[in-house]
């Protein structure tokens, strides 16, 4: 102590008789090299919010400092936190603690509050350092809470759940099984009404009015009830599979071997449907088609029935909600007794429209007349649109929207010259209107087929447009992973459409709502993006286990902190209006 006092008596003198005014401090030479820190509270700049049932922990990290993530920890009084989300952190090599996670500029930790009482308290300790070389001590934070109950959380979570994860829930409660089975009847029922059922129709009514003569309703309806049973039982099975393998399963369902054989079915039951058996077919070919052929028209329940499981395929691939609710409860409960019930249960609903189509089909036209040649002819025609669709799943280009619009000619074509020979009334005057207009739409169609330069967007170069859309293109797992940090570091969120050629309500979504004006304000600040999981490459089979993907269409969304919006996602085609809601409702 005393020669501490003495050698700062010793240096105040030799200052004070420093001769020179402009002489050199010699305190500031001593310390010249030394670098400067700032408080913790200014390297490290503190801010918290609550959103309902979360909690939002924030820090401004000066440059050249950093924060340790491993060293953020804890400590509740009268509440339940749920497990902390990071945003992407970076890699240092530390000196004392060899290769660490850090986090520099900014840290945004998010804690799922599962309950709180008012004014709970939470205690956050945090450790950083500069690279200057110098580290704080633990440095702690508290925060009070406003009150958050189980009921209340539940509800505010649910406000961004999407409806499979609703439907998942709630085939896992303690609802009575009566009462959910139920409702996935109502759900099928609707979903009757979507373009992945609508090949079904003329394959059933081709079976039941195939004959050319009127067929009793109890005959229709056991004939339609058999289809259905064939539809709802492959269709139940398929699900469950997917459930367990998923959407790869789906995509080899759609290789170009099966499309193309159930294409040649479906002209082969066109050309039957036209009465065309004389072309020249192998004699063993032709034996056996019509043989098929008079098995349907006669009302065999066992071809009725196959013909209903090869409509289960027709199906399979179109994901929609309360279909992605079932496999997502079934992947992770492993519940295949419940999953197959609830599967057919949906499958059910979904036909029965099928059944009453097919019971008041024959009811509802003239009972005598040419009228039945044609409906044969006409089904015929229907039989080439299910040939044409399963050809989009392949390809999609000039000369299928051409074919399209020759199938509409010819169609409208062969009613007019029907209609010729009726005798003159109002109606006749009306569906002349009709079929006008249908030749003049298929005509137009064609015309502007022909005038687009790109008729389908393809998913090869890193950005593209599709109907007018912007999206960023994703090659695989590592390529969306550095796109998705550089789209956070713009501070903009992220939407990423998993898309197929084979998936129809893929395109759906691409031509009716992501163009919607509604929809693209509501993603403003959000960067689109696409990835091509068309063909089961290793690649796509990465990314599809990554974010466990059960079937197509499936849109995910990251917030800019790059973490996937809990419960966010959405499977199944969603129109413009119900699209927008839900994104109103992400934290995007």
């Amino acid at each position: 102590m005393i020669k501490t006092f003495l050698h700062s008596i010793w240096l105040i003198l030799i200052l004070g008789f420093t001769p020179t005014a402009n002489a050199q401090d010699p305190l500031t030479d001593l310390f010249a090299d030394q670098p400067t820190f700032l408080p913790v509270d200014e390297a490290f700049k503190f801010d918290f919010h609550q959103e309902g049932n979360e909690l939002v922990l924030s820090w401004q990290i000066a440059d050249d400092y950093y924060l340790y993530k491993k060293q953020f920890k804890t400590v509740v009084k009268d509440a339940t936190l749920g497990e902390p989300q990071f945003p992407p952190s970076d890699q240092k090599e530390d000196e004392y603690f060899g290769l660490s996670e850090v986090f520099h500029h900014q840290v945004d930790i998010r804690y799922p509050i599962l309950q709180a009482d008012k004014d709970a308290v939470v205690k956050i300790s945090f450790q950083g350092c500069a690279d200057a070389g110098l580290c704080y001590p633990a440095t702690v934070k508290v925060v009070y809470l406003e009150a958050v109950t189980g009921d209340s959380q539940g509800t505010s979570a649910q406000e961004n759940r999407s409806e499979q994860f609703e439907l998942a829930d709630l085939l896992s409660s303690d609802q009575s099984l009566a009462i959910t089975l139920a409702l996935f009847v109502l759900l099928g029922a609707g979903l009757a009404l979507t373009p992945c059922v609508f090949p079904m129709y003329p394959i059933l009514s081709g079976i039941i009015l195939g004959q050319g003569k009127q067929v009793r309703t109890s005959k229709a309806f056991s004939l339609s009830f058999v289809y259905v049973q064939g539809m709802a039982i492959t269709y139940s099975i398929l699900g469950l599979i997917v459930a367990s393998a998923g959407v790869q399963f789906q995509a080899a369902l759609q290789h170009p071997a099966i499309l193309i054989t159930l294409i040649v079915v479906f002209v082969l039951l066109a050309l039957v449907m036209f009465g065309l058996w004389e072309l020249q077919l192998p004699s063993a070919w032709q034996e056996k088609l019509n043989n098929l052929s008079n098995q349907q028209k006669g009302g065999n329940y066992f071809g009725v029935f196959l013909m209903g499981a090869i409509s289960g395929l027709v199906a399979s691939p179109c994901t929609t909600a309360p279909l992605t609710g079932i496999l997502l409860f079934v992947a992770q409960s492993g519940d295949l007794v419940l999953g197959f019930s609830a599967l057919y249960a949906l499958s059910i609903g979904m036909g029965i429209p099928l059944i009453l189509f097919g019971i008041t089909g024959g009811k509802l036209l003239p009972k005598a007349g040419n009228w039945m040649n044609v409906v044969k002819v006409t089904f015929g025609f229907m039989m080439l649109a299910v040939a044409l669709l399963f050809i989009e799943r392949m390809t999609e280009n000039l000369w299928t929207n051409l074919a399209w619009a020759v199938l509409g000619l010819a169609t409208f074509s062969y009613w007019q010259v029907m209609n010729q020979n009726t005798p003159t009334s109002f109606f006749k005057g009306l569906r002349g209107l009709l079929i006008f207009l249908g030749l003049f739409a298929s005509a137009f169609y064609a015309y502007q087929s022909l005038g687009l330069k790109t008729p389908t967007a393809s998913i090869q170069s890193d950005t593209a447009s599709t109907h007018g859309v912007d999206f960023v293109r994703v090659k695989d797992l590592q390529d969306f992973q550095v796109k998705l940090a550089d789209a956070n570091a713009q501070g903009k969120s992220v939407m990423i459409d998993l898309y197929a050629d084979w998936c129809v309500a893929c395109k759906e979504f691409e031509k009716y709502t992501f163009p919607d004006p509604a929809v693209q304000k509501a993603l403003g600040n959000t960067v689109l993006m696409q990835i091509d999981l068309t063909d089961n490459t290793p690649q796509s089979l990465a990314f599809q286990e990554e974010f466990h993907v059960l079937g197509l269409p499936t849109i995910l969304f990251f917030d800019t902190q790059g973490q996937e919006v809990a419960n966010g996602r959405v499977t199944g085609f969603m129109k413009a209006d119900a699209f927008a809601a839900h994104l109103g409702r992400l934290p995007l």
